[in-house]
């Protein structure tokens, strides 16, 4: 078989999984996706930029999909959307220009402490508030800016803090996958610009377009069962799935630091 149609195939089941994981639970597709990516070898601004290439094109069909099924808290994801496009824009430039990985034993213990917190309400059954207007500004900022430093990080940091403050799980995890559209394409921007006028040789990026096609493809295909998990699955044991990835997470970060 040609090898760029394994490529397709292989990537294509990653962005399956990928994407059922992230549209269900709010976290996970640029984490699976960058894990994958960097475990072969592709330098970390390259396995970014390609990890948000593929979400602009899932992050509309998760949109779409959240949109449908009422997921959304329209107010929160105004307010989210334009932190996390500011701070994803930043974030590319530090990637592209500067070293970014001083940075991810912050994120890594923020991580930790809020699936904590998300644990302990969902042991306490503790009855979920809405959070809207501009607070959630500074956290779509920073959440946009890890996000891009790290090829993953918009979910774990935004829908993490918010269901840590006792946000609605079925509204957090919809309002941050459409908020996630608007920062994948600001940051991919960025990326192009970088790429354009910055001197960013991209390198490996034009040995990915097939694994890139496989992640879009596996992705959109998947955007439209995660949208419905979300939807059906009780407030209750969404708030117990996402506490445990949110460690899982933390952990795995954790173990990435002290292996390099």
């Amino acid at each position: 078989m040609d090898p760029h149609i394994v490529d397709l195939l292989r990537f294509g089941g990653v962005g399956v999984v990928a994407q059922l994981v992230d549209g269900a639970l709010g976290m996970g597709y640029g984490v699976v996706c960058s894990t994958v990516l960097m475990s072969l070898g592709v330098l970390p601004a390259s396995v970014s930029a390609s990890v948000h290439a593929a979400k602009v094109a899932t992050g509309a069909a998760s949109a779409a999909s959240h949109v449908a099924y009422k997921n959304i808290e329209w107010k929160l994801l105004l307010a989210l959307s334009i932190g996390g496009v500011v701070g994803g824009g930043l974030g590319a430039y530090v990637l592209t220009n500067l070293d970014g990985k001083m940075l991810r034993p912050y994120v890594a213990a923020w991580l930790g402490l809020m699936g904590v917190v998300i644990l302990w309400r969902a042991a306490r059954g503790t009855r979920p508030k809405v959070l809207g207007g501009t607070r959630p500004l500074p956290l779509g900022f920073v959440g946009g800016f890890f996000d891009a430093i790290g090829g993953g990080g918009w979910g774990p940091v935004v829908t993490g803090t918010l269901l840590g403050a006792g946000s609605d799980p079925r509204k957090a995890i919809g309002t941050v996958n459409t908020a996630e559209f608007f920062v994948a394409t600001a940051v991919s921007a960025a990326f192009l610009w970088s790429l354009i006028f910055g001197g960013w040789k991209a390198d490996g990026l034009k040995e990915l377009t097939w694994s890139i096609a496989g992640l879009i493809g596996g992705g959109i295909i998947a955007a439209p069962i995660a949208g419905w998990t979300t939807k059906v699955l009780p407030i209750r044991l969404l708030t117990w799935l996402v506490g445990f990835l949110v460690i899982s997470l933390a952990i795995w970060q954790g173990l990435e630091l002290f292996r390099r």
